[in-house]
């Protein structure tokens, strides 16, 4: 009788053993199953937050994405003469107060017309510069290359009438009225007979100034055309 009590409490024993291992077992491999699932699904969430970066990236500050040939571009001309303008293209900001390569007079950055690298930029000292060498320099930029302007503080004490031109023969249709501390942009393309349109200007007056003495800051934003525009 003793022997039959120890063998079935024997018995009971490696049930509850092997139903116990069973368990340890079935919860591991739900374990392991919902690691997978829930890995899986981040991995889903990454590739899809990854896919919606590559098909919208803001760049130069724009809303909308360029077409093929077209370039995002942002001028900002500084704020009274203290604040710098900004110069950025293609996603790329080229000139800045924050990165501390601006200068008072005319910011200029002239890029190749075709790949849109940056050729050369800096800027015009329109107060104590030359104007001969100012002149040379806006003369030896080369037929079709895209010109970026921005204007801090005044850029009308050297600005000549000959200088002015050449702005004309990139495509401003403002560049012959800025005078004393007036804010201006300009996007255009050397050579080009096409009245630009991206080019804005904010007139020195007493009565709409919003800094003391002098206007309101301009912008333009876009795309910007990487081939010239035929008629």
């Amino acid at each position: 009788m003793r022997y039959q009590a120890t063998l079935y409490l024997a018995v009971v024993i490696a049930v509850l053993l092997m139903t116990w291992i069973v368990a340890m077992n079935l919860f591991d491999v739900q374990q392991k199953t919902s690691n997978v699932l829930a890995f899986s699904g981040i991995d889903k969430i990454k590739l899809g937050f990854q896919n919606a970066i590559n098909q919208y990236e803001p760049q130069c500050s724009i809303s909308t994405v360029c077409p093929p040939n077209h370039s995002s571009i942002q001028l900002r001309s500084g704020a009274a003469n203290i604040i710098g303008p900004k110069i950025c293209f293609d996603g790329k900001t080229i000139m800045s107060h924050v990165m501390n390569n601006v200068g008072r007079g005319l910011n200029i950055v002239v890029l190749n017309g075709e790949t849109g690298a940056v050729e050369k930029f800096g800027y015009l000292n329109m107060r104590g510069g030359n104007a001969n060498e100012i002149l040379a320099y806006l003369k030896e930029i080369k037929t079709g290359s895209i010109v970026l302007v921005a204007s801090y503080d005044d850029v009308a004490e050297k600005l000549t009438d000959e200088m002015r031109e050449i702005f004309v023969e990139m495509g401003s249709s403002l560049i012959t009225s800025v005078r004393t501390r007036d804010s201006w942009v300009f996007a255009g393309r050397a050579g080009t007979e096409h009245k630009s349109l991206f080019e804005k200007q904010a007139v020195n007056d007493a009565k709409t100034n919003v800094y003391e003495g002098w206007p309101d800051m301009v912008e333009v934003s876009g795309c910007f055309p990487r081939t010239d525009v035929e008629d």
